[in-house]
């Protein structure tokens, strides 16, 4: 039995609606949601029933539904971990606001032996209720509820095995600064759903957090940190951390801006979650635009067009307007869309400003250009022009996460789920800098490891970012960017020269010609080499970093090493990874919750509570396949 409350983060964080013009005969329903001791809830759905609207609280706990018909309607708040709690007879008048407020108790989670039916429907079995978000349990392995609409791609990973230092000597890998799978995970678990296996990118849930790194010294926009201790979930191994730190910059001094916002508004985008929440969060970022900042709007479903021409970042009204008035219906010729953005972006081209377009969809392009290869070669072929993308997804059932992270790879850009205003104003106002201002790009990571020392290795993540050696220095090959102030952290697994292991060590298979041998070492007092090669925003040639890491592990880790060990684990533990080891939820709460540290916008307190959630749903049981 699994019993546990979960409380997302506790906050008094207000978030800042956009202008809105309201259509008649609305109003609006506001309110907050508290446990019994008065401790606001955070990431609790509030439905309007019998409609399409719904909102998510804030971590105050604040909730606003907005153009909500005249009536009067049945309200329900509902949460992981809490009873449901419902609200009759709430009257809504145009152009008022209704105040709701919700009390949630906590609930158990029992988990026992379930039986769904065709429907979907949990049955009670020997007095053991299992919420219907739950799934099913079968032959002990959980499995993620569908539904049959559900269309959501995510792109196949196999995870990095354990390579023998003597055959692979180095390993090459891009940056990867997205934090998408982070908020789509958390999406799935405050659902009470597993995330399916592909969703979840290990490196993207490390690098959803910010960490304490110090930025580069010199002339350099990137430095490198690197940090050795004990593998939490098999201590004989080596836990190797590699950290990047772009160099952090005033907003106000950067360059003007020229953005595009390339709206999807075609008949799949008209759930809540999807146009209206997208609307709102482009609404907080047109706030932040300085007068020497330009933005212009193109949409597409059936066709592309021009919203917005290019307008000076101090006629808000005209661009809130322009957005407010957006409706989702038709096709979705994304190709198009993309095409009249960057023709868009390059006829108002700022040179040495931030010139991007921002595409906002949730990926399902149906005519026209819309398999990825032609979209990648578009993309590919449109970053010519000196134009960034930066990619937000929305919404659920028919999420292309593969399609739209493979757009922001290739287009010098970033990829971000947006899954809540608060998702949205951490993404597009408090790391404007990261999302929006590069300072480095095609920046790539090589690792040579000492055979005197390192008997094998595993790169934690970054399946879809392996690099052939020979591309680390070829100029030729794309790689990531790296904004202003992001930092990029990778992990590495290792098995220490004389280490007692189990896992399996991948090695070739024997030479005709040849034999492999391990190469002589030149650093005995060293476990390996680090280089980082990067470009300057608007340069053709790569720069080199380089840095050697210590063989001797730290005695105490760092609390950014800890807390970065404690995310891997539960990523592995998700993803029911054959190399979890002795990894457990226990054991992730409680490292996660030791090394919160200051933690002022509460990110890993909701952290915490994410991986009790996991814990509560039982996704332990899960059983590694090998």
């Amino acid at each position: 039995m699994f019993t546990h409350p979960v409380r997302l983060l506790v906050m008094t964080a207000a978030l800042i609606a956009a202008p809105r013009l309201a259509p008649p005969d609305t109003g609006r329903i506001a309110g907050h949601v508290r446990d019994p001791g008065g401790v606001p809830l955070q990431s609790v759905r509030v439905s309007v029933i019998g409609t399409a609207l719904s909102a998510v609280t804030d971590r105050s706990g604040t909730y606003f539904i907005d153009k909500v018909p005249v009536g009067t309607y049945l309200l329900r708040a509902q949460f992981i971990g809490y009873a449901p709690n419902a609200v009759h007879g709430v009257k809504v008048t145009a152009g008022q606001a209704t105040t709701v407020d919700f009390v949630l108790q906590p609930s158990s989670l029992q988990v026992g032996a379930v039986v769904v039916d065709a429907a979907g429907a949990a049955n009670q079995v020997a007095g053991k209720a299992v919420p219907r978000s739950m799934g099913l349990r079968d032959d002990e392995s959980w499995r993620v509820r569908r539904e049959p609409w559900n269309t959501e791609e995510y792109g196949h990973i196999e995870e990095n095995p354990f390579l023998a230092v003597s055959a692979h000597p180095l390993s090459t890998f891009s940056v990867d600064v997205d934090r998408a799978s982070y908020s789509n995970v958390r999406r799935f678990l405050l659902d009470g759903q597993a995330p399916p296996k592909d969703a979840i990118r290990v490196e993207e849930l490390v690098n959803y957090f910010p960490y304490d790194y110090a930025e580069p010294a010199g002339d350099d926009p990137v430095a490198i940190h690197t940090e050795l201790a004990p593998a939490p979930w098999k201590p004989q191994h080596r836990l190797l951390r590699i950290g990047l730190q772009a160099r952090r910059v005033d907003l106000r001094g950067l360059p003007p801006s020229n953005l595009v916002f390339l709206i999807d508004v075609s008949g799949s985008m008209q759930d809540p979650n999807k146009l209206p929440l997208v609307k709102a969060s482009l609404a907080m970022l047109v706030n932040t635009l300085r007068p020497n900042d330009r933005v212009a709007i193109v949409v597409y479903a059936g066709s592309a067009g021009l919203v917005l021409p290019s307008t000076s970042g101090d006629e808000k009204p005209k661009t809130l307007t322009a957005i407010e008035q957006l409706e989702a219906g038709g096709s979705t010729a994304g190709g198009a869309g993309i095409k009249r953005a960057y023709d868009e972006a390059v006829a108002n081209f700022v040179r040495g400003g931030n010139n991007r377009v921002i595409l906002a969809t949730d990926g399902d392009f149906n005519i026209g250009v819309s398999s990825d290869g032609e979209l990648v070669r578009l993309i590919e072929d449109r970053r010519k022009t000196g134009v960034f993308l930066t990619v937000l997804g929305f919404g659920m059932g028919n999420l292309k996460d593969s399609k739209m992270e493979q757009l922001a790879d290739h287009g010098n850009g970033n990829y971000a789920y947006i899954d809540n205003l608060l998702e949205a104003k951490k993404t597009l106002v408090h790391e404007l800098g990261g999302t929006l201002f590069t300072v480095a790009k095609d920046v790539k990571i090589q690792v040579e490891f000492n055979p005197a020392r390192v008997r094998a290795y595993r790169l934690i993540g970054y399946e879809n970012r392996l690099l052939a050696e020979e591309d680390f220095t070829d100029d030729v090959k794309d790689a990531g960017e790296m904004g202003a102030g992001h930092s990029v952290t990778a992990l590495y697994e290792i098995v220490p020269v004389g280490a007692q292991t189990d896992v399996t060590i991948r090695l070739p298979d024997s030479l005709r010609y040849q034999s492999v041998r391990a190469p002589t070492s030149g650093g005995g007092s060293e476990l390996g080499f680090v280089k980082v090669r990067y470009k300057q925003p608007d340069g053709d040639r790569s720069q080199l970093l380089s840095l050697p890491v210590g063989a001797e592990a730290t005695r105490t880790a760092s609390p950014d090493f800890r807390f970065q060990a404690a995310v891997a684990e539960f990523g592995l533990l998700l993803k029911s990874s054959a190399y979890r080891g002795g990894s457990s939820f226990e054991h992730v709460i409680a490292t996660a919750r030791a090394s919160q540290g200051a933690d002022p916008d509460g990110y890993r307190t909701e952290f915490v509570r994410l991986a009790q959630a996991a814990q509560s749903l039982g996704l332990a049981r899960v059983e590694p396949q090998r």
